[in-house]
């Protein structure tokens, strides 16, 4: 029977309650339970993978990787650029193995999230959630924001075609920037027009509240047609990428002259790059926050989450070894480089039409992760909608396409708030931190449940143990400390952002938890008495 909480405070049995730990047979049980639709198999999965993976990062990241920031902040890897993706790819493959273990074993929605909660007890779980919504919802936002700087790219190539009103970045910054890059515009050019209310700017980025509109309006359709059009844009992007580094390849590669010195920075340029590329990886994780949704999560899971992982790498090495072969990355290259290398390789050989077909493969690239960053942060807030922690409203689902359509359409216009209000590159670094922390918990979550539960069956086990978790939280515990070592780093503000989840958490979430408590008490008292 479950214990009466006499009243919805924290003074009683406080610690007892914050590390409840919810049965990983308690989820199974809910998940089936009017869970959501089954209807991703493990080519949906390997789809989605590398849809979320393959976006701005190997776009626009790798440039920055090869030769270094414009302001010499980081120092790159020159042709050693593989060496460094390697390196990454290693690093994330130790949480992956743990995140495949996990979403084998306990197959519902949530991802680390799920996981937590089934180890580390209710405040853990929150507080993971918290940091969750930081990573993907926050995440959504940015990738949006750069989907809004790459379509205007794209407009630019037809300037002599289009009207100029409709491809003048500078006339129309407040409909295609936030207000915190507008205002950095109009500190260089004081003559960019900017609406005001009351002296107070308005800007709205109307590319990206478009296409965030456009993905929620997807995913409340069904997560088999999130997954056809997750496949339509990986299929074009890697098109583009294997056509550049086709034409490439043939004709326009020189080596040795481009590949020495091989690693002009050493090892610190090869980590340096290393560090930057890891987060061109992320992406794998939201799998896990899908497993509900899979046919035959057991056996599924594990070929989506690491093979994704390895044709990504696969097609990063690739286009290092074209890009640096291409240029020389060991010394000073155009800021046009760093910002679009692909690009940029293109019009140095007068392939305009390429250039304009990578493009595409841009924003074929970063619909696919908006695609799976929102339906991500659905998924974890319908599990902690399941939990208590948020209205139970949101569990309804659509009576046509079985999807949490309300909970889906509130991401979004949150999403478009925030859009209008955030300040994203502060917001996207934050999403890093959150990123490495949930890796982290993920691998002593694995640590803790064998030791805990070494009973449960496990359809995929991490190899290795304890091993292999040690070194995912040393690579990612290690990186954390990397960038908060950075000059003008944020990593002050993550703190910050965890103590606002856990005020939010006292105030809210655990009194929400124990009256949830005393009406399942009451329910079981009057069901005895009649």
């Amino acid at each position: 029977m479950a214990e009466k909480f006499n009243r919805a405070t924290f003074t009683r049995s406080f610690l007892r309650h914050i590390t409840r730990i919810k049965a990983p047979d308690e989820m199974l049980a809910e998940a089936k339970d009017g869970g959501l639709e089954k209807t991703l198999g493990v080519w949906d999965l390997i789809i989605l993978g590398v849809g979320a993976i393959i976006g701005s990062g190997i776009f626009a990241v790798v440039g920055i990787a090869a030769a270094g920031s414009a302001d010499g902040s980081s120092l790159g890897a020159g042709p050693a650029l593989m060496v460094s993706m390697i390196i990454a790819a290693i690093a994330c493959v130790f949480s992956a193995l743990c995140y495949s273990e996990f979403a084998t074993m306990i197959p519902v929605a949530g991802g680390a999230y799920t996981y937590t909660f089934a180890t580390l007890g209710e405040f853990a779980a929150w507080m993971v959630g918290w940091v969750l919504m930081l990573e993907y919802a926050i995440g959504f936002i940015a990738v949006a924001c750069a989907w809004s700087n790459y379509f205007m790219q794209f407009l630019q190539l037809f300037a002599d075609k289009l009207p100029a009103w409709v491809t003048d970045v500078t006339a129309n910054a407040w409909l295609t920037n936030d207000v915190f890059s507008v205002g950095d515009m109009v500190a260089k050019n004081p003559d960019i027009f900017v609406p005001r209310i009351l002296g107070v700017p308005i800007c709205i980025n109307l590319p990206a509240i478009l296409i965030v509109l456009l993905m929620t309006a997807i995913l409340v359709k069904g997560t088999k047609d999130s997954a056809k059009m997750a496949g339509l844009m990986v299929f074009i992007k890697l098109a583009v990428i294997a056509l550049f580094i086709f034409v490439g390849a043939v004709s326009f590669v020189h080596t040795p002259p481009n590949w020495t010195p091989f690693a002009p920075h050493g090892m610190a340029g090869i980590f340096s790059a290393a560090f930057l590329i890891f987060f061109a990886y992320i992406g794998f994780d939201a799998l896990a926050t899908a497993a509900e949704e899979c046919k035959n999560p057991q056996k599924d899971l594990p070929i989506g989450i690491i093979g994704s992982l390895l044709v990504t790498t696969v097609v990063y090495v690739l286009v290092a070894l074209v890009l640096t072969g291409m240029v020389n990355t060991a010394g000073p290259v155009p800021t046009s480089f760093l910002d679009a290398p692909m690009v940029y390789c293109m019009k140095l050989i007068h392939h305009d039409s390429l250039a304009c077909l990578i493009s595409v493969g841009s924003l074929a690239g970063l619909t696919s992760v908006l695609l799976v960053l929102e339906m991500a942060a659905t998924r974890i807030l319908y599990a902690m909608s399941r939990d208590h922690f948020i209205s139970q409203r949101f569990l309804k689902l659509h009576p046509k396409f079985k999807t949490p359509a309300l909970l889906t359409w509130t991401v979004g216009i949150l999403a478009v708030v925030g859009i209008l209000t955030l300040n994203l590159n502060v917001a996207a670094e934050l999403c890093n931190y959150g990123t490495f922390a949930s890796f982290i918990v993920v691998c002593v979550a694995v640590l803790i449940l064998r030791h805990t539960d070494p009973e449960r069956p496990r359809p995929f086990k991490v190899p290795f143990s304890p091993w292999v978790p040690a070194l995912g939280i040393i690579c990612c515990g290690g990186l954390m400390i990397y960038k908060s070592m950075e000059a003008g780093s944020s990593a002050l503000l993550f703190p910050v952002w965890l103590g606002i989840g856990a005020i939010i958490y006292l105030l809210y979430g655990f009194i929400k938890n124990r009256n949830n408590e005393n009406k399942i008490h009451n329910e079981l008292v009057h069901g005895k008495e009649e």
